[in-house]
């Protein structure tokens, strides 16, 4: 090697400048990352917090429904908040349908009933759509809530 050379390698000028600059760079990269992560975050909380609004709009409409007796008379589908003389409030504005089952019949499985001469036992099956109640995002979260009611009707006696 020439004297010039090893001149330039023996002086150390700049040497602090380029590690400076490195040390910059692994911080700016370190800084990015994080903010990517937290960005991520505050999205999947975002998230988090529609699904579980949309759950508890759903099963809102779920327990509405199920206070109120008379929802259960028809034998056909039937929405309660759409029925003008229903007067249950729908605060949450969840879609809800109760669907009379006629593949079901009897006793449910387990309920150790043994009267069963006496009771009528209609199944129904209620099915609440909720959704997500902020409007600050575009896309909404939906839920669905199924419920299975079976409600016991006493049967006339007759012969007396």
């Amino acid at each position: 090697m020439g004297s010039k050379t090893r001149e330039i390698f023996k002086s150390q000028s700049g040497a602090a400048l380029v590690i400076a600059l490195i040390m910059i760079i692994v911080m700016t990269l370190i800084a990015l990352a994080s903010m990517f992560t937290s960005v991520f975050e505050v999205r999947l909380s975002g998230n988090k917090r529609g699904s579980t609004d949309a759950f508890y709009a759903a099963d809102s409409g779920i327990h509405v429904v199920t206070a109120n007796i008379e929802n259960f008379n028809s034998n056909t589908k039937y929405d309660p908040f759409t029925d003008k003389s229903n007067p249950n409030p729908n605060p949450t504005n969840a879609k809800v349908e109760i669907t009379f089952d006629t593949t079901q019949s009897g006793a449910p499985r387990g309920l150790g009933f043994s009267a069963t001469g006496n009771y009528e036992f209609r199944h129904y099956l209620i099915e609440s759509t909720g959704q997500d109640q902020i409007e600050l995002s575009l896309i909404k979260s939906t839920c669905v809530v199924q419920e299975k009611v079976v409600r016991l009707v006493p049967t006339l006696q007759g012969g007396n």
